[in-house]
């Protein structure tokens, strides 16, 4: 069945702003996702056009503008997490100020649970149990932890520790609701050591996302 894409801006209960499309099943593999990537770019601030630009490392970054970006991209899904403007920090290197990392998956993803040894310890194993949802939280955890540090190559099951998963809430603030229930992990980041890190999910359609951030890094106002 064709759709049309859909464009969705939302502020995260954590104060992160996440910019999702979805939709056109009838496109697939590179050619949806370069249409998702183009639907992103021309839905910049006042309708000015975003460009994406990437460091040597792959860290995504906007042409021009001092926001902290995280990007992520699976089968329907195109998922772009940003920060408020922190000119005082340099974004091409790690700063608990910018500190960032979006993951997500298909929440049917049943493969998760046949590479589970590659990236959990046998401690997380029992913290996240058999479920495949909570598999799914996990490895979006670690995905996007991953991609906070900004530090290719950390081993995933002793560099990136998983304390406390997060609890699926609400994509977007509602008035009156309850404060997030987050998660807890920690990286260790070389020259940096171990740094502290919270996690928030929520699940939009079909599709678990997980923010990872520090709790010092720039937030907008939740209200």
């Amino acid at each position: 069945m064709e759709t049309d894409f859909i464009y969705w801006r939302h502020l995260t209960p954590v104060g992160i702003k996440v910019e999702e499309i979805t939709g056109r099943e009838d496109k697939s593999g590179l050619v949806w996702l370069d249409m998702a990537r183009q639907i992103y770019c021309e839905n910049g601030r006042d309708g000015v056009f975003r460009a994406v630009l990437h460091l040597d490392s792959g860290v995504p970054l906007l042409d021009g503008e001092q926001t902290r970006i995280s990007v992520t991209h699976t089968d329907g899904l195109l998922a772009v997490a940003s920060l408020p403007k922190t000119p005082e920090a340099d974004l091409r290197g790690f700063s608990l100020r910018t500190s960032l990392g979006i993951d997500a998956e298909r929440r049917d993803r049943e493969q998760v649970m046949k590479v589970r040894d590659k990236f959990l310890s046998d401690e997380e194993k029992t913290l996240v149990g058999e479920s495949l949802d909570a598999n799914i939280i996990a490895w979006t955890s670690k995905e996007a932890l991953y991609k906070s540090s900004l530090y290719p190559g950390l081993d995933w099951r002793k560099d990136i520790r998983l304390l406390k998963l997060p609890v699926p809430g609400a994509p977007t603030m509602l008035k009156g609701q309850k404060p997030p229930t987050v998660g807890l992990a920690e990286i260790t980041v070389p020259e940096r050591g171990v740094v502290q890190m919270e996690l928030y999910c929520y699940y939009s359609e079909d599709f678990c996302i997980t923010l990872a951030y520090s709790p010092k890094c720039a937030k907008y106002n939740r209200g």
